[in-house]
């Protein structure tokens, strides 16, 4: 038959047709589901997007500022205070925590950045001279170190959110172009057959009809000459049986006789 490598291999019964409207029925609406999930995936990874943009931007104007900063440290200590800052360092005061945010059923990772209080341990560096430009430096590559967590924050949820997308668009189009009309077809198919079978039946049983109408007539007039029949052999029987007496006084003409 014509579609019948686009559609299931099942036996066209009444039970098949439900099952495959049901199934149609729960493609559709799973159809429905993944597509507003999709929408608001991708509604989200735009909004990343734009962020990813506003949080590069600023990133490269923090790390200019500063790249400055530590250049007028240099200048006004007379030296490299790197190795001051090292050995001085003796736990993280700058730390980063993470969550969770579910999006349409999508966990995303989210860094968060914060300061434990009370920790100061280069607190005396540049105690003899340079000691504004050390903390303004200081100052300003704590916001560089904010500004690069909520980058990497948002660029981790931008590669989730592109896997995610493609595999819910990926489904939504098998969905779309293959389960759904591949579903459509299969009723079609037994739709049409059921309805094959229930012209073949109607034909079976008007030809059944037709026959005992026949046999049924043939019957009627078996039966009905049977009767006559019967009446004609019971009145030719009367006419036997009435017939020799005669009537002396009757119109008839008797036979002349002669003597």
């Amino acid at each position: 038959m014509s579609g019948a490598t686009n559609r299931e291999a099942v036996f066209p019964t009444r039970q098949s047709l439900g099952i495959m409207k049901s199934k149609l029925k729960g493609a559709q609406t799973g159809h429905d589901l993944l597509k507003r999930k999709s929408e608001a995936l991708t509604k989200r990874f735009r909004e990343i997007t734009r962020r990813i943009d506003e949080a590069k931007r600023k990133m490269g104007r923090v790390m200019q500022i500063a790249a400055f900063s530590l250049a007028e440290v240099t200048y006004a200590v007379g030296g490299d205070i790197g190795y001051q800052v090292q050995e001085s360092a003796k736990s993280a005061r700058f730390r980063v925590r993470t969550k969770q945010e579910n999006v349409s059923g999508v966990f995303l990772p989210a860094f968060e950045s914060y300061t434990t209080e009370g920790n100061n341990d280069f607190g005396l560096t540049g105690l003899g001279k340079g000691g504004q430009q050390v903390q303004r430096c200081r100052e300003t590559y704590a916001r560089a170190v904010e500004t690069l967590v909520e980058l990497a924050s948002l660029q981790t949820a931008f590669v989730i959110l592109d896997e995610v997308i493609k595999v819910v668009n990926r489904r939504v189009n098998a969905i779309e172009h293959v389960i759904i009309p591949r579903t459509e077809n299969t009723i079609k198919y037994i739709n049409s057959e059921l309805d094959e079978l229930d012209r073949e039946e109607f034909f079976r049983l008007k030809k059944v009809q037709n026959k005992k109408q026949r046999d049924t007539a043939i019957q009627d007039a078996e039966m009905r000459a049977k009767r006559e029949d019967a009446e004609k052999r019971d009145k030719d029987k009367e006419n036997e049986e009435t017939g020799g007496g005669g009537d002396i006084l009757g119109d008839d003409e008797d036979a002349d006789v002669i003597f």
